[in-house]
């Protein structure tokens, strides 16, 4: 009798010791995580306990921190390929487009992203669903004395995975109109196919342009590649080849893409090539992305 009375009792002060785990949601410590607070800190590690109030979080260099809950900004899981050699790879905010052109990956329902070129190209995308994704853009000439020549686009595009991670194909469009004058209108449809993952990659892209009415009779072919250099660098090229009556006209690029914060920074020389075209010229690139909407929860 008293052995039993003393093991409810012992049962009783386990279940009390322990009652701070009830209604706490125990996380597979194996996983990944980031979590940033809301004062702009960021840590790296596993999270151990979340009942909904506070997060117990080992961060291994730092010890087991504990949050309130309503001090945590976000928390993303963080694929083990992310992280070399104890550092997190940030992913790439544009992962989507190289300087200026698009590759066969899209964006995921609700990202977006808004794009900067040289002050004039204005545009701001997101994903509708985690297959198809809509832009607008504008170039406003007006704030230059541009007059009503002012041009506005919308830029669909549908992305189709192949292969998971290794081979990508899509196909879009860009239809705009400068201004309202009568044969203002202007388009570009194209298909393109990547392979490689959104940290390294080669695209092969062809499309049909359209101005003034009239379709063009020569295809826009385009080779574009990207490849991650380090946690926050990537290197990029673009590059086109079109045929103007009896000759081709190419445009070849090469640069860089660094992450600031959250932030893209492209930056290159673009440099014409043809045989009506004498010495050798480059034109600077600069380009900013800022990505907004939803973040990838555990």
């Amino acid at each position: 009798m008293k052995t039993g009375f003393l093991a409810f009792v012992l049962t009783i002060l386990f279940i009390t010791n322990s009652s701070e785990f009830f209604g706490q949601t125990i996380i597979d410590s194996t996983n990944l995580y980031q979590v940033e607070t809301l004062d702009g800190n960021s840590y790296l590690g596993n999270i151990i306990v979340d009942d909904g109030k506070q997060i117990e979080f080992n961060t291994g260099k730092f010890g087991i921190i504990k949050f309130p809950k309503d001090q945590v900004k976000s928390i993303l899981k963080i694929e083990k390929q992310k992280v070399v050699k104890g550092k997190l790879w940030f992913e790439n905010p544009q992962s989507t487009r190289y300087f200026w052109s698009p590759n066969g990956y899209g964006l995921k329902k609700g990202e977006g992203y808004y794009q900067n070129i040289w002050v004039l190209w204005n545009q701001a995308s997101v994903g509708i669903t985690n297959n198809f994704s809509v832009g607008v853009g504008i170039i406003p000439l007006f704030l230059f004395g541009g007059g009503e020549v002012t041009p506005m686009f919308i830029v669909p595009k549908f992305s189709v995975p192949v292969v998971k991670d290794k081979f990508n194909v899509g196909a879009g469009i860009l239809a705009g109109s400068i201004g309202l004058q009568s044969g203002g209108g202007f388009g570009l449809v194209y298909g393109i196919g990547t392979y490689g993952n959104k940290n390294n990659n080669l695209t092969l892209g062809l499309g049909y342009g359209y101005a003034g009415g009239e379709w063009a009779s020569r295809p826009l072919i385009n080779i574009s590649g990207m490849a991650r250099l380090s946690s926050k660098t990537y290197f990029l090229t673009e590059n086109y080849f079109i045929g103007i009556d009896d000759f081709w006209v190419g445009m070849l690029s090469m640069g860089a893409r660094s992450i600031i914060g959250k932030v893209g920074l492209d930056y290159g020389l673009f440099i014409p090539i043809s045989s009506e075209i004498d010495g050798l010229y480059a034109f600077p690139w600069l380009g900013l992305t800022v990505p907004f909407g939803v973040k990838l929860k555990y």
